[in-house]
């Protein structure tokens, strides 16, 4: 039985992006729990939104799998710093570049950062997400409605395009989804529309890039105990986050370090236009 947090959650509010730190309880990215075993010893990986959450998670992870990673965030410097000291005490290398994604210009911008200081790209990890929440679709102003699209899907055709001719045949993409894609939480509307579209970019894109030995394929969580969630969804939704799934907890980041490393080691040379759901029980379809 998992001795993870389960609701109802204390944690205060915050404001947008949120942060790890603020809390209760932390979220647990696998710090004293992920043994890594070589499995991408030598790689090179490019992460969005890495500074916390799932984002970090995965960097810790692929950090003590033997990979380097930049990793890309919006403004969360705290956050970003304690990501690189993850990383750097795993051994690894650890860029750090904030920026703002929904910016077409910064996309291109991080692919030339990254292979400058690598030389290539074996993995890209699309996973920086922006959402919120609102009761009414009059209540969605047409700025936020553009910049969920612009930071959730622009940015990664945008920086899946400028990454694409620095990664050689057995290199591998990974778009983080979500849940939301099949079963679309009403006040999550923009969000879940973004997230429908990166699971038919991912099962397109798997096929395109096939012939060139590229392989492409999708996470798509539940509940996750991020820093998006006080900052974005209400104060009763966060305190029985992640209740209403079979599992009646939110996974903790750690939890999805696996399927992140799986498909993006050299193991998974078979599997791509796959989504993986992690979801807690609840199945996608």
């Amino acid at each position: 039985m998992s001795n993870e947090p389960k609701p109802p959650f204390d944690t205060p509010q915050q404001p947008i992006p949120g942060s790890s730190e603020a809390m209760n309880p932390k979220p647990d990215h696998g710090e004293d729990s992920y043994k890594g075993s070589g499995k991408l010893e030598g790689k090179k990986a490019l992460i969005t939104g890495g500074d916390s959450g799932i984002g970090r998670a995965v960097a810790l992870g692929f950090a003590r799998e033997g990979a380097d990673v930049l990793v890309s965030y919006l403004s969360e410097h705290e956050d970003a710093q304690e990501t690189k000291r993850l990383v750097e005490a795993a051994g690894r290398q650890c860029i750090l570049v904030a920026g703002d994604i929904s910016k077409r210009e910064h996309c291109k911008d991080l692919v030339k950062q990254a292979v400058e200081a690598f030389g290539r790209i074996d993995v890209l990890v699309n996973n920086a997400a922006h959402q919120d929440t609102f009761e009414k679709i009059e209540d969605i102003p047409d700025e936020e409605w553009e910049v969920t699209l612009a930071t959730n899907i622009s940015a990664m055709f945008y920086i899946t395009k400028a990454a694409v001719p620095h990664m050689k045949e057995g290199s591998s993409i990974i778009n983080t989804s979500s849940i939301n894609a099949d079963t679309p939480s009403p006040i999550l509307l923009a969000y879940a529309t973004t997230k429908g579209a990166i699971q038919n970019f991912g099962a397109g894109l798997a096929q395109m890039l096939a012939e060139r030995g590229i392989r492409v394929n999708t996470v798509a969580p539940g509940p996750v105990w991020t820093p998006l969630i006080p900052s974005t969804m209400p104060a009763e939704n966060v305190k029985n986050f992640g209740k209403q799934v079979p599992m009646a907890r939110p996974a903790q980041p750690k939890e999805l370090i696996a399927p992140y490393v799986m498909l993006a080691s050299d193991e998974a040379s078979y599997i791509s236009g796959a989504t993986i759901a992690v979801t807690g029980g609840k199945p996608i379809i």
